[in-house]
């Protein structure tokens, strides 16, 4: 990293049934309280959801933080995060790092699955085994990700910035509008079964994901983001790799089986008029500058307004089915079903946890680079001027 762009950025490693994922954070200041417990709870949440699989019956996931903390404070030296697979155990020889002999490395798996990285990756790397694709194209990697954003997390929640997410959809069901969206009603969605604010929506949808498993089936859905507390202002519009829409799209795209995002009300702002599309600007001494919709959901020109950010994805069906499609032989070119691999039926409310870490972890390098220092202490000097000059720049005079 160019000790000239401190920014916040992370990297994983592991696969699905390995010993164990990693996660390196680098460009945290020095003096972060941080305690493997805050990360952990983001990692308990992310096995939440009706729909998950077996394998959220074998592991409970637990951070062990090795380097870059001492005595609970960060030391703005790289922290490596690690979480154990317990499933490990019965995958000794399979995934062991050490040769092994030809009849002691398992079964051969030679059948992709459409929807997954099986075959690309195969043809990508030279594979002729899919399980050196899967074992890390799977979901479980995601795991890592969480426990790089729940660092994120941390270092947000000392200027007040808060993350949440919902579903609003899963297969056909849709949740109803919100009336009023508060953060007590977002902390606490946990609690429903798919994670859902709409109680009549939820029961339709576990409903829904219960006949799907039935059928041999899988489903996906959309989930919201919601980031509120943010300072108008980070981002940029200067060049478009800096502007934090993209950024941000990039960063879920990013997760698994998601095809798709928008911000705010992206997609539909596509059939209206630009009357109806844009927030009309108001002023008081008491808001300072404040909008009174949020169609563009907290995102001007590549850059926050100060409103909430609210960011959608879409996630595909998973592609694992235990009535499998179509698929061809890769040893012998015939057709026969795809393979099946333990897998989830729905898990759309864990990947909207997915999406709370990404959205994080954009907006922890967005505050690093526009406030970042070498300590808190200096980053919260540098925020706090910034507030100051913002509200020294707001009109002498207001009409309410």
């Amino acid at each position: 990293m160019d000790p000239r762009n401190m920014t916040f950025r992370y990297i994983t490693s592991g696969e699905s049934h390995g010993p164990e994922l990693t996660a390196i954070v680098e460009g945290v200041p020095a003096g972060l309280t941080l305690k493997a417990s805050q990360i952990d709870k983001d990692l308990a949440r992310r096995q939440l959801g009706h729909g998950r699989g077996g394998r959220m019956k074998i592991e409970t996931d637990r951070a062990q933080i090795t380097s870059g903390v001492r005595h609970g404070r960060t030391l703005a030296s790289p922290i490596a995060l690690k979480i154990k697979n317990r499933d490990w155990g019965n995958w000794t020889r399979k995934m062991s790092a050490a040769q092994v002999a030809a009849a002691s490395r398992g079964d051969v798996v030679s059948v992709p699955r459409p929807g997954h990285a099986d075959l690309a990756g195969v043809q990508k790397y030279g594979f002729s085994d899919i399980r050196n694709v899967l074992e890390r194209a799977s979901a479980r990697e995601t795991a890592a990700r969480v426990a790089a954003g729940a660092v994120a997390r941390r270092l947000l929640d000392e200027f007040g910035i808060e993350i949440f997410s919902h579903v609003v959809r899963i297969g056909a069901v849709k949740a109803g509008r919100v009336a009023k969206i508060t953060a007590v009603g977002l902390a606490e969605v946990d609690a429903d079964p798919v994670r859902c604010l709409d109680p009549k929506a939820s029961a339709a949808m576990v409903k829904a994901i219960s006949a799907a498993r039935k059928g041999g089936e899988s489903l996906g859905g959309v989930f919201e983001v919601i980031a509120l507390g943010l300072e108008p202002g980070l981002g940029s519009y200067v060049s478009g790799p800096e502007r934090l829409g993209g950024r941000l799209a990039g960063a879920i795209m990013g997760i698994p089986a998601i095809k798709g995002v928008e911000i705010g009300e992206g997609f539909s702002l596509g059939g209206k008029t630009g009357s109806r599309s844009h927030d009309e600007i108001f002023f008081s001494a008491r808001k300072g500058f404040y909008r009174k919709t949020n169609h563009a959901g907290g995102l001007e020109g590549g850059m926050t307004t100060g409103e909430p950010l609210v960011v959608r994805a879409c996630m595909k069906p998973i592609p694992t089915l235990t009535r499998p499609l179509d698929s061809v032989d890769l040893a012998t070119g015939k057709p026969v079903p795809a393979h099946k691999e333990r897998s989830d039926v729905c898990a759309v409310p864990a990947a909207a946890v997915v999406g709370e870490a990404m959205v994080a972890i954009e907006l922890a390098a967005a505050m690093l680079s526009k406030f970042g220092g070498d300590c808190m202490e200096d980053m919260k000097e540098s925020f706090l001027a910034y507030k100051r000059r913002l509200k020294r720049s707001w009109p002498a005079a207001s009409s309410s």
